[in-house]
């Protein structure tokens, strides 16, 4: 944690009760979520693999393409619950949910009474989690460089003649919802070492299973097996490294057994077993999350006495900068550490509890996309490669559901999903998700937009872009009484008319998705450019409905609900660079009317944080502050910065947490391929600040710093462009020389 500017971690004087306060460290597979008590220490252990069967894993897409054909019939017809019998007749089956593994126990500690001076903190610049006090001393990262979670516990100091420790240690997997027929096996063995404590858990009516693995190792002292578990007594220090793994049938320990004990340092050397390997380890995995996390920066030079105070009280501060400075650099660290095999789930990587809300999966139709918007101008692009891996992982389901469904070449993606499945199989008569059609395009947004970061066209982006083209050529057979062609079925998540059904026709979201998929899979593909051209030109415009907002609905006689937490049909707005005030100056004043007259519906975090990225880049810092004063004020964050999805802090959720970053820099720095908007839309409590190394779609780092009457860039090129450059003090052209900073000063705002 620094000094004398924002606080890159945060802390607390009390061990955590509750596991939602539980600090947290992760690599993008394995997570870690610490507890901190000396005299009975919990470290919960996950990993993204770890879904619970439920019959989610053998459920297919409905088979409905001969059907299609009618329906579309009917709803050109006029026949607005027509899509209601678009099914096959089954129950709602959900993805599989995510769940923990089990938490590694550490009862006891250092010498037993008073714990004074007692501190558990995180860093978020190397994802060190740590607790203290007299005698007791515990850290715990989960590595990078070698995918393990390593714990370290010593008596205090660690030097000659402190008392030793004396712990009970075993794994367990009695947590929150575990189910009662879990087929739970566990062993100890004694090794050179110490000891290896095993837990295998097979779930129920099912050969799927996952087992965990500890190498316990003690400097000094004895060690005793008690199986399960094993006691250490009077050890200066002790090491527990521990991997989860996730199986089909049986699985032989040996492998992973050795995996841990190859990072031990040879027997021969002078330090100690476990503090060499905790020094070694960590200075192996540092460099990795670093590199990442430091890349951007926000100093909104707060007032140093609050920067210096715990978390929790930090939190009842709404207003203060300290505040946002330390949420934002929460949310950077909690979506990286998230972020590696997969993208963060609703609950990032993180759960102690066996029920997870909405199966803890990845939402594809608002929060995947809403948690991973820094990715691309927060200089995080391992954010961007998880995102990328679940995408490419899954692109043979995403054929079958648009050949199974649709009848059509292509991909398309589904709502949810638990990481394995990318098939569309969640849906139901209220949410008949399998009409989504803007999902692909959707999730692919993020990935174009890294693209346009670095200048290169990835070859996996190029070809799904290529198969979402396709898909729309196949699709797209329609055509209204104009002429233009008709999205039917439609769906705008999760969303109704307030006078037809929840399937319909050309919803706004799936209008813009199919013209930037076109349009941009144009670019990729040059050879065949024309005719995607020519497909996305017959795609009808935005509507204006008679209250002068924007349309969520094009087809005429579809009324708008406004009152709810999704914004999809302003996708044009955000992510999208279709709609915005200075090429479409008519329709950004309907979004904007559009996003006046839209209701919060549940309070839900992310549709407060959806809005705010959209009132950014409509230029209305004043509405950017409101919506973030909503989440500020309501209460949605843990004591570990970790999130709520609503309110009060009911159910542990990541959107609020990893989307404020966004919310921030779009508020204070946007681009798009040829233009940059600095200070657009400034929130009320950042008046002054620096913001450092965001990245632009056209090619540049820029720095930020500002003041009341004040402003001054530093624009750093890697390509040589001209670009629209826009100020409070107006537009002009900016020609940048790759490798020659421009230095821009903002003049008074």
């Amino acid at each position: 944690m620094s000094i004398g500017g924002p606080v890159h971690g945060t802390w607390e004087p009390l061990p955590a009760v509750r596991w939602e306060d539980g600090y947290l460290s992760g690599n993008g597979r394995h997570g870690a979520l610490v507890f901190g008590d000396a005299d009975n220490d919990r470290v919960v252990v996950t990993h993204h693999t770890l879904v619970r069967p439920n019959g989610g894993e053998h459920a297919r897409p409905p088979q409905l393409a001969d059907q299609l054909a009618d329906l579309q019939d009917r709803l050109l017809a006029g026949d607005i619950t027509a899509a209601e019998s678009f099914t096959d007749g089954r129950e709602l089956q959900w993805v599989q949910p995510f769940h923990p593994a089990f938490q590694v126990r550490l009862r006891g500690g250092g010498p037993t009474g008073d714990r004074r001076d007692y501190r558990r903190s995180v860093d978020f610049t190397t994802g060190v989690v740590e607790a203290g006090c007299e005698g007791w001393r515990s850290r715990v990262f989960v590595s990078r460089a070698d995918d393990v979670i390593v714990q370290y516990v010593s008596g205090g100091s660690g030097g000659p003649g402190i008392p030793g420790l004396t712990l009970d240690i075993d794994l367990d997997h009695r947590l929150p919802g575990a189910p009662a027929e879990l087929g739970v096996g566990q062993s100890v063995v004694r090794t050179p070492e110490g000891a290896l404590l095993t837990l295998r858990a097979r779930y129920p009516d099912s050969d799927r299973a996952y087992t965990g693995v500890t190498l316990v190792v003690p400097t000094g002292g004895a060690t005793t097996l008690t199986p399960p578990g094993v006691r250490v007594e009077g050890a200066e220090f002790v090491l527990l490294l521990t991997r989860v793994v996730r199986h089909v049938g049986e699985l032989d320990t040996a492998d992973i057994a050795h995996a841990l004990r190859e990072l031990l340092p040879d027997a021969d050397d002078e330090q100690p077993p476990s503090r060499q390997t905790y020094d070694r380890l960590l200075a192996r995995h540092t460099p990795l999350h670093r590199t990442a996390y430091d890349r951007v920066t926000l100093d909104l030079a707060a007032d140093e006495a609050e920067r210096a105070l715990p978390g929790a009280e930090l939190l009842t501060r709404t207003k203060s900068p300290a505040l946002l400075e330390r949420l934002f650099a929460a949310g950077r660290y909690h979506l990286l550490s998230a972020s590696g095999m997969l993208p963060p789930r609703l609950v990032g990587l993180w759960t102690g509890d066996w029920d997870t809300a909405w199966a803890g999966a990845f939402t594809n139709d608002a929060n995947v996309n809403l948690q991973t918007a820094s990715a691309a101008l927060g200089a995080l692009p391992e954010v961007t490669e998880a995102l990328a891996s679940l995408i490419h992982g899954q692109l043979d389901d995403w054929r079958e559901n648009a050949r199974t469904v649709f009848g059509a070449r292509g991909v398309m993606a589904p709502a949810h999903t638990d990481g394995e499945s990318g098939l569309t199989y969640h849906f139901s008569r209220e949410y008949p998700l399998h009409l989504w059609t803007a999902g692909a395009d959707w999730l692919l947004k993020p990935l174009v937009d890294h693209d346009e970061t670095r200048g290169e066209q990835d070859a996996r982006t190029a070809q799904a872009l290529a198969e979402v083209a396709l898909f729309y050529e196949d699709f797209l057979t329609r055509t209204d009484a104009d002429g233009h062609l008709v999205v039917v079925p439609s769906y705008s998540p999760e969303n109704r008319p307030a006078n037809a059904s929840w399937g319909t026709i050309n919803a706004a979201m799936d209008l813009s998705a199919a013209r930037h998929a076109l349009l941009t899979a144009a670019k990729y593909h040059p050879e065949r450019a024309d005719r995607w051209r020519a497909l996305a030109d017959r795609l009808p415009p935005h509507r204006i409905n008679a209250d002068g907002a924007l349309a969520e609905w094009v087809w005429p006689g579809l009324d708008d609900t406004y009152d709810h937490r999704h914004l999809s049909h302003l996708y044009g707005v955000w992510p999208l660079d279709e709609i915005n005030p200075y090429d479409t100056p008519d329709l950004a004043a309907a979004a904007y009317r559009a996003l006046q007259l839209r209701g919060a519906e549940n309070d839900s975090a992310h549709g407060h944080l959806h809005h705010a990225l959209i009132a950014a880049r409509l230029r209305d810092g004043e509405r950017v502050t409101q919506a973030l004063g909503q989440v500020l004020d309501g209460d949605f964050f843990h004591a570990s910065l970790m999130s709520a999805h609503y309110p009060e802090r009911d159910v542990y959720n990541a959107d609020a947490a990893h989307t404020l970053p966004a919310v921030l820099i779009e508020a204070l720095i946007q681009s798009t391929p040829d233009r940059l908007v600095l200070l657009p839309a400034l929130p009320a409590a950042c008046p002054t600040g620096r913001l450092r190394g965001v990245r632009t779609r056209f090619g540049a780092e820029v720095d930020l710093d500002w003041g009341p009457g004040r402003g001054r860039a530093v624009v750093r090129p890697t390509r040589t462009h001209r670009i629209d450059l826009r100020t409070s003090s107006g537009a002009r052209t900016l020609d940048l020389v790759a490798g020659e900073d421009r230095v821009l000063d903002l003049g008074p705002r």
